[in-house]
């Protein structure tokens, strides 16, 4: 008979937030999958729990995939668990999990915290209906062309970031959506948790003077109804950002005269 596989929600700062059922799961099953198996020791040595660990983690996820896989099949049980909040969330125990799936072995939930909604709910940001987008590309190019995705996205979006990355972000989203609401949710049950509430022209300049430090969850409102024009100075500054990140003077007029009520050949002249 084939083992079980335990999505185990874990920590995303303040360790009192392991529930009894996960102390007891981690305790008991056969071995412990690991995106970062020194992180997940600490928890473990928290809570005196003494198990065999595996690393389990996005370079490596095929091959160990697999051999996870055939000691369920011979009936152990696993745990996995990511560094933190719930596996399978922007991150490889999903392909764990399908793996699970197709070899018809079970797949049982230990919840736990989730940063993504843990922030929204704290965000003050509307809840009604939002959509999840994780973590943006770090490739320049690709970063813009999901946000233009998502140019006319009507729910609250939720995104993750990392501090060395967060500046740039916050600017590109001004780019892109215009002058939104944004949440800025920081450090999530720890000491230093903060949310930031304010706009996406603020937010875009926040971090000109400081360097940001934790991780972060950047909530940005949905397009309305009565969203407005854009500005014929911002149409072309954001024609401008196209360009710095390689887009030919041509191409960028036209692609943001196609996103606004102005003239191609009018961007184009301001940019020259």
């Amino acid at each position: 008979m084939s083992g079980k596989l335990y999505v185990v929600g874990t920590p995303i700062g303040n360790l009192g937030d392991l529930s009894p059922r996960a102390v007891q799961v981690l305790s008991e099953v056969d071995f412990i999958a690991a995106e970062d198996t020194r992180v997940t020791l600490k928890l473990l040595n928290h809570f005196d729990i003494k198990k065999e660990m595996i690393s389990y983690f996005e370079h490596n996820k095929i091959e160990r995939g697999q051999a996870i896989i055939n000691r369920l099949i011979n009936g152990e049980s696993c745990a996995v668990c990511t560094d933190a909040g719930m596996p399978a969330i922007s991150d490889p125990g999903e392909d764990l999990v399908r793996l699970c799936h197709e070899n018809s072995i079970t797949v049982e939930s230990v919840p736990g915290p989730t940063a993504f909604a843990t922030a929204l709910a704290i965000s003050g940001m509307s809840t009604r209906r939002f959509t999840f987008e994780g973590f943006l590309s770090a490739n320049k190019k690709e970063r813009r062309e999901q946000l233009d995705d998502l140019a006319d996205e009507k729910r609250t979006m939720v995104f993750y970031e990392a501090p060395h990355k967060l500046a740039q972000t916050l600017k590109d989203m001004y780019s892109v959506f215009g002058n939104r609401e944004v949440a800025v949710v920081k450090e999530i049950t720890k000491l230093h948790e903060t949310v930031i509430r304010t706009d996406l022209r603020d937010a875009s300049t926040m971090y000109d003077d400081e360097k940001p430090k934790g991780e972060f969850v950047i909530i940005v409102e949905g397009k309305t109804q009565e969203e407005k024009e854009i500005s014929f100075e911002r149409a072309v500054e954001q024609a401008r950002a196209l360009v710095d990140e390689g887009m030919s003077i041509n191409s960028a007029s036209k692609q943001i005269a196609s996103l606004t009520s102005y003239k191609k050949n009018d961007i184009y002249k301001a940019l020259l």
